[in-house]
C-alpha cells in the first residue's frame, strides 16, 4: 500500500510540472500564424499570443523571434493573470503611411502589472512619409501622426534592450505608471525628423531612465505635467533637442511637476542641453525639485536653460509673463563645451520669479567665433556655490554689489 501510495504521489506531481512546464513554455508567435517575410501583418498572431498568455494563471513569455516582420497597429491590454515578458528578438516594421495606423499609437500597452519588454529587438517605425507631413512650424497644432509607443498604466514594469527606429511622431509616450524603468534603450532617427521625442512622460511616478542611448530630432527625454520622481541615469543624448521638463502652461488643470534627476549623462551635438521651458501668457502650474548633475556638453547649443518666453514659431503672446512658478532648481557639475555665446539662459517670469536656484561647479567653453561666451539671467537670483566658468549671472551679481 505504500508503494501504490508513493507511485500516485509520484504520478501526481510528474503531472503537476508537467502542467506547469506546459503553461510557462514560451509562446512563439509564428505558432499563432506569424510570417517573417517583412510583409505579412503580424498583429492577429501577437493578439493572439497575448491573450493567452494574460489568461494563463502563471508567468508567461511571448516571442518574437530573429527576422523581420510587418506589425500593423496593435493593443496589448491588461489586467493579466501573471506577469507577462514579450521578447522581440527580430525587427518589427510599422505600415509607412501613417493613414494606415489611423488614430492613436502603433503599440500601445496598457493596464498591466510586472510587465516586461525585452529581447534586443528593433522596432522600425519608417517614419520617413510622415516627417513630410508634420506642419508645426506652419500652424499651433501638428498633424496628428502616430506615436510608435504608448505605455499606459504599467506598475512596476520595465522596458529594457530593445531599439526604436524612425518613429513617425515620439518613439514613446508614458502615461499613468507607477515604478516603471527603462534600461539599455535606443532610440534613433535622423536629426531633421520633426518631433520624434525619445521618452515623454506625463501624469506619472517613479520613471527610471538608465544606461540608454537617444538621438531623435526633438528632445531626448521630455517631461510633461504631473510627471513626479523621474530619473535618468548614464544617458547619451545626440543628437535632438536636449533634456527637457517642459513646455508647460499650455493647458488649464496642468498638474504640478515634482522631482526630476539628471545625473551623469552626455548630451552631444543637440540643440539645447539640459532645460525647462514654459509659455508666456500661460496657464497656472508649478515646476519644483529639479536637480542636474555631473553632466558633460560637447558641441552644444544652450546648454544650461530656463525659458520661461518658450514660443517656437512665434505662437504665443510674449508680452504675457508665464504663470508657471519655478523653484528648487540646481545646476552642478556641467562642464564641456558649447556651441553657442549664451551658454547660460536663465529667464524666469517677471510675475513669479524663480526661487531656490542654485549653481554649483560650471565649466564651459565656447568654440564658436561670434565674440565672448556669455549668460542672460531675468528675474532670478541663484545661489552659488564652486565655481562657475563663465561667470554665471555677472549682471545679477554686479547689480548686487553696487
Amino acid at each position: 500500500m505504500e508503494r501504490t501510495f508513493c507511485i500516485t504521489l509520484f504520478s501526481s506531481w510528474l503531472l503537476l510540472a508537467f502542467i506547469i512546464q506546459a503553461q510557462s513554455r514560451p509562446l512563439d508567435v509564428r505558432s499563432f500564424g506569424a510570417k517573417s517575410d517583412g510583409v505579412s501583418d503580424i498583429s492577429p498572431a501577437l493578439t493572439s499570443a497575448w491573450k493567452k498568455a494574460c489568461d494563463s494563471p502563471t508567468p508567461s513569455k511571448i516571442i518574437v523571434p530573429k527576422g523581420t516582420f510587418g506589425l500593423g497597429k496593435v493593443t496589448l491590454e491588461g489586467p493579466c493573470k501573471a506577469p507577462i515578458e514579450l521578447q522581440v528578438q527580430g525587427t518589427l516594421k510599422a505600415p509607412q503611411n501613417p493613414s494606415l495606423i489611423k488614430v492613436g499609437e502603433w503599440v500601445t500597452i496598457l493596464y498591466l502589472d510586472h510587465f516586461t519588454l525585452s529581447g534586443g529587438g528593433t522596432f522600425d517605425g519608417q517614419g520617413a512619409i510622415a516627417w513630410t507631413q508634420n506642419d508645426c512650424s506652419k500652424t499651433s497644432e501638428c498633424n496628428k501622426l502616430p506615436n510608435s509607443f504608448s505605455f499606459g498604466f504599467l506598475n512596476n514594469s520595465i522596458i529594457r534592450d530593445i531599439t526604436s527606429k524612425d518613429s513617425k511622431l515620439y518613439h514613446m509616450t508614458v502615461l499613468g505608471c507607477n515604478n516603471l524603468t527603462f534600461s539599455h534603450v535606443t532610440i534613433t532617427a535622423p536629426e531633421h525628423s520633426l518631433n520624434t521625442d525619445g521618452i515623454h512622460v506625463g501624469r506619472s511616478n517613479g520613471v527610471k531612465i538608465l544606461d540608454s542611448t537617444i538621438g531623435t530630432g526633438d528632445d531626448c527625454i521630455s517631461l510633461g505635467d504631473g510627471a513626479k520622481q523621474v530619473s535618468v541615469t548614464n544617458v547619451v543624448c545626440g543628437p535632438g533637442h536636449g533634456i527637457s521638463v517642459g513646455s508647460l502652461g499650455k493647458f488649464k488643470n496642468e498638474e504640478p511637476v515634482v522631482g526630476f534627476l539628471v545625473r551623469n549623462c552626455t548630451l552631444i551635438n543637440t540643440l539645447n542641453g539640459v532645460r525647462i521651458k514654459t509659455w508666456p501668457a500661460s496657464e497656472t502650474g508649478a515646476v519644483t525639485d529639479m536637480h542636474f548633475d555631473d553632466i558633460i556638453m560637447r558641441n552644444v547649443s544652450n546648454p544650461i536653460v530656463i525659458d520661461q518666453e518658450y514660443c517656437p514659431f512665434n505662437h504665443c503672446t510674449l508680452g504675457i509673463p508665464s504663470r508657471v512658478k519655478i523653484s528648487k532648481v540646481s545646476f552642478n557639475n556641467i562642464r564641456g563645451t558649447s556651441a553657442s555665446a549664451v551658454a547660460v539662459k536663465l529667464v524666469c517670469s517677471k510675475s513669479l520669479p524663480c526661487d531656490g536656484v542654485h549653481i554649483g561647479d560650471v565649466d564651459l567653453k565656447y568654440i564658436g567665433k561670434l565674440g565672448n561666451i556669455t549668460t542672460n539671467c531675468v528675474n532670478v537670483q541663484p545661489a552659488f556655490m564652486g565655481r562657475q566658468n563663465p561667470p554665471i549671472c555677472a549682471q545679477n551679481r554686479n547689480a548686487q554689489s553696487s
